[in-house]
């Protein structure tokens, strides 16, 4: 038995699955998950002492890739002046004024502790700030495991959302709506049918949790237009693509508004950590200033700052990161895409493999994917040394540290099992 099969063994017994978040129990791929030890550059290594590509980067924040040693002195020096202090530091401030600095239509942040956290928070904001109770969100677009997002799209994408796990009540899901990513007509539907009771819509601007789908063109712009037109806010989850598309995240790569921005483990520099953004008037509704209540203890906790201050200045410092791994997700899915049998969908650092023929626009086109295909080529990428998502509907990120040697041998790896 390998070390990481007696680690799961032991994990079972104590933890639910034996992990702490479902897609590590390789449930949808088969096989024993891999316990990581360490991890530099593009590289981990697991408890067993093999090392893997990894094309993971802990789902996103690694964008300089493992180990960036700017980014490890700055934890350093943090840490020996303490590691919590439940009180303000000067580093909050300073991040707080590099997200406004580097981000479009952002003039106040929040931190917060995780993703789920500043989605939550977010849409209390909008729900407070407009008085309406109504949310819009797509199906296949994940924004957490609060309540009110955990919700399916029951016999249509026009309906009311009804709950899709057990413990969600019907009541947490009823002023959740359900449209379909990339198409405008479910959304002015939903908006015609209630037209004064939508406080915001919330998207993914590039969805990353149905693999990877980009909006089609005018989909963003359009979704703006609908909110501008009845009175809602537009919400950017850009937990996946903030500070990772573009230095200024989705709003500067596609050049449309968002009213409120949430963001994730990037602006920790792969610490747990998150915040939400917007204009002054709309954040102005959050207490202290306003009524609208959010509070936490660990909230700009001090060495995820030193963290995350260290990896965004890096990037501001060196935009042409972003042209560099773009550069290198283009040749991936280009390779993919040669060898056939696949869909392969690609934009700036992200990527995914579709098996299934035709594009992937939306929700119920990734569904058509063979996730069973998916599962053995999991097992095949692994086996040759290649970490990637152990699900389909992941996206694989590229970093700093990957270099077109990684990519090609990659490359290869794919071709030999779709030979």
């Amino acid at each position: 038995m390998t070390r990481s099969e007696q680690l799961f063994e032991r994990a079972k017994k104590v933890m639910p699955g034996g992990v702490n978040s479902p897609v590590r129990a390789f449930n949808a791929v088969g096989g024993c998950p891999r316990f990581i030890t360490r991890a530099k550059g593009a590289r981990i290594w697991d408890a067993d002492g093999n090392e893997y590509v990894d094309y993971i980067g802990s789902w996103g924040p690694m964008i300089l890739g493992h180990g960036d040693e700017r980014v490890l002195e700055a934890v350093e020096r943090a840490m020996r002046e303490g590691l919590s202090f439940g009180a303000a530091t000067e580093r909050e401030v300073e991040m707080a004024e590099l997200i406004c600095e580097i981000t479009p239509n952002v003039e106040m942040v929040r931190m917060v502790n995780s993703g789920t956290e500043a989605v939550m928070s977010a849409l209390r904001v909008a729900r407070g700030y407009t008085g309406r109770d109504k949310i819009v969100k797509f199906a296949g677009c994940y924004h957490g495991h609060s309540d009110s997002m955990l919700i399916a799209a029951g016999s249509g994408v026009l309906t009311n959302g009804q709950p899709g796990s057990a413990g969600v009540t019907a009541g947490a899901a009823q002023d959740t709506l359900m449209a379909e990513y990339n198409d405008l007509n479910s959304v002015r539907e939903l908006f015609e049918r209630n037209p004064k009771e939508i406080a915001a819509v919330i998207v993914e601007p590039v969805a990353a949790n149905m693999g990877v789908v980009p909006p089609v063109p005018g989909f963003l712009e359009g979704l703006r237009a609908l909110c501008d037109q009845f009175g809602a806010l537009l919400i950017f989850d850009e937990v996946i693509t903030g500070f990772r598309l573009a230095l200024g995240g989705a709003q500067e790569f596609f050049g449309v508004r968002a009213d409120l921005v949430t963001y994730g483990k990037i602006i920790g520099g792969g610490m747990p950590v998150g915040a939400y953004a917007g204009s002054r008037e709309i954040m102005s509704c959050v207490s202290p200033l306003g009524p609208v209540y959010q509070a936490g203890t660990l909230s700009g906790n001090p060495v995820a700052m030193a963290a995350g201050l260290a990896q965004l200045r890096a990037l501001k410092e060196d935009p042409g990161v972003y042209t560099r791994i773009a550069a290198l997700a283009a040749k991936m899915a280009d390779g993919m895409r040669a060898a056939g049998g696949c869909t392969v969908n690609q934009i700036g650092s992200l990527l995914c493999a579709f098996f299934k023929k035709g594009p992937v626009n939306n929700y119920e086109d990734a569904k058509q994917s063979d996730t069973g295909r998916y599962a053995t080529y999991f097992r095949h990428m692994l086996a040759n040394g290649q970490y990637i998502a152990p699900a389909q509907f992941e996206a694989m990120f590229l970093s700093d540290a990957h270099t077109a040697a990684d990519v090609d041998r990659t490359l290869e790896v794919f071709r030999a099992f779709q030979a």
